[in-house]
């Protein structure tokens, strides 16, 4: 037989055994005797309880109700209302008592013969939804009207069965453990509920236990904390892993209800692995004008860590001792940037070779060392064509304005700083010489007049003299030539304005 259906038959086995007692129960219930402050006296009698016609269950001790709680089991629904107890007094014969019940579910969802005093429940009830219900019993003379009794209240308490699995109301779970951790540690705890009585059999009472994730995690059964059950859970190897744990009832023996959630857990990273370079040798080739802080070349360590783990700083080591190379850590891409802090001169030293070193930033004392890698980095310096130098970055140069034309005004110099010392060509820029004021001789950098001056039209002058290599005219150099006109004693003085004066003809010396 399937195990599902050997399940169902043993639930249904279960529910028909607790009718069973429950109706036992209400046949032969002994109930608890109390007393209330009623002053009357006599051999009556009150009975509560669900017994046959005529069965004596208390007696009442010459004053007030004896009385007691009463019971009827949930979800129980048959062809008649089920009888819940009766209630009786002695005090009156002939069948001269009336019963009536108030309170909660008077009438509704119970109701009392009021004869015999049975009282049924006419629904089906949920214990989970209300456990108890408080009610008032009355018993009166039918002919007089007046109480027999004192009124008194009483309980009539729902008994459970077991009819709710167990939920894990907060699932699915996520949850994250650090690898490497021991055995034994502890990950989460996820607890189900039961909406059956916990106090009541075992209905409530849970069993945790793990039907997916083994050997790796195991769950306490009484606590349901889950726990690393493998050593040496390696993230690089695995990192996420998917739990499902079982809640069952009834202790979790067969035939109890079961739920289950599941478990989400990543294994979190620590630093447990060493940086390494994915090659042992690099080299590069620089060439003699990169500029200062620029990139000449990168190095690459790569770490199966990740986030801050991964992370790791770059140092030259040997073979730079003066200074000339620096190495920063791109903190994106995490490589070694090559780069320069002194200028390279390919006359001096064309060749260098360095040895670099990663280190992880973060250490992790669980962790064997060490935490570092090397890698050599070989360089080769290129010499460049580099342009021509001016012997001055400005030049300032005079020449009195009534100066002949060829007149020379001054030198300009410049000079190839490569060893093939190619010889240089000068050039005015005549974007800055528009009225072709200047020439300049294209050996020597030597500037003449080409046109007259007028100081009082043009006081300064300034050009832009180009000095190219002959071999390469893509090498090319600018300075600037500010060039001052000075005064010379050219024009007579002349009043702003014309004046005129009117004299008498009498008129005296100094008036």
């Amino acid at each position: 037989m399937p195990k599902r259906s050997q399940e169902m038959l043993m639930d249904l086995w279960l529910s028909l055994l607790l009718v069973w007692i429950t109706c036992v129960l209400s046949v032969s219930m002994t109930p608890i005797i109390g007393q209330s402050k009623s002053t009357q006296t006599g051999g009556s009698a009150v009975v509560a309880s669900g017994v046959g016609e005529g069965q004596r269950l208390l007696s009442r001790a010459k004053r007030g109700w004896v009385w007691n709680q009463m019971f009827v089991l949930e979800e129980f629904s048959g062809p008649d209302p089920i009888l819940v107890g009766r209630l009786h007094t002695d005090k009156v014969e002939n069948d001269t008592a009336r019963y009536s019940l108030s309170g909660e579910g008077a009438g509704t969802i119970f109701a009392i013969n009021e004869k015999t005093g049975d009282i049924h429940a006419m629904k089906r009830l949920d214990r989970e939804e209300k456990a108890e219900y408080t009610l008032t019993a009355k018993v009166t003379n039918a002919i007089t009207g007046q109480l027999l009794e004192p009124m008194t209240e009483f309980i009539i308490k729902v008994q459970d069965i077991n009819d709710n699995a167990p939920k894990f109301t907060e699932g699915p779970y996520h949850a994250a453990v650090e690898e490497m951790s021991a055995v034994g540690t502890s990950v989460i705890t996820v607890t189900a509920t039961d909406a059956d009585d916990p106090v009541y059999g075992n209905s409530a009472k849970l069993v945790y236990s793990i039907l997916e994730g083994q050997p790796y995690f195991s769950v306490d059964p009484n606590s349901a904390t889950i726990r690393i059950a493998l050593h040496g859970m390696d993230r690089e190897m695995r990192e996420d892993y998917q739990v499902v744990i079982q809640a069952k009832d009834m202790g979790g023996h067969m035939g109890g209800l079961s739920g289950t959630t599941t478990v989400s857990i990543t294994l979190q990273d620590i630093n447990d692995n060493p940086p390494k370079f994915s090659k042992s040798l690099y080299e590069f080739v620089i060439p003699e004008d990169l500029p200062l802080g620029k990139e000449g070349g990168k190095v690459k360590a790569n770490d199966r860590d990740i986030g801050e783990n991964a992370k790791s700083t770059y140092s030259i080591i040997e073979g730079d001792d003066q200074g000339v190379f620096e190495i920063i850590t791109n903190a994106t891409t995490q490589e070694g940037i090559l780069q320069l802090r002194k200028p390279l001169d390919y006359e001096s030293k064309r060749n260098y070779t360095l040895k670099v070193e990663a280190t992880n930033i973060r250490s992790e004392p669980r962790s064997n060392g060490p935490f570092k890698d090397t890698a050599t980095v070989k360089i080769v310096v290129e010499d460049s064509d580099e342009p021509p130098v001016f012997s001055k970055p400005m030049y300032l140069l005079e020449v009195d304005e009534n100066a002949p034309i060829n007149k020379i005004i001054g030198t300009v110099t410049a000079r190839d700083p490569d060893a093939t010392g190619s010889p240089i060509r000068y050039f005015i820029d005549r974007h800055t010489d528009l009225e072709r004021q200047f020439n300049i001789n294209v050996d020597n950098g030597r500037i003449t007049l080409a046109k007259p001056l007028d100081r009082e039209t043009d006081m300064w002058h300034n050009i832009t003299v180009t000095a190219t290599e002959v071999r390469n005219h893509s090498q090319i150099s600018r300075a600037v030539v500010a060039i001052r006109v000075m005064d010379i004693n050219d024009n007579a003085p002349e009043f702003a304005t014309e004046y005129e004066a009117f004299l008498c003809e009498n008129g005296k010396p100094g008036q």
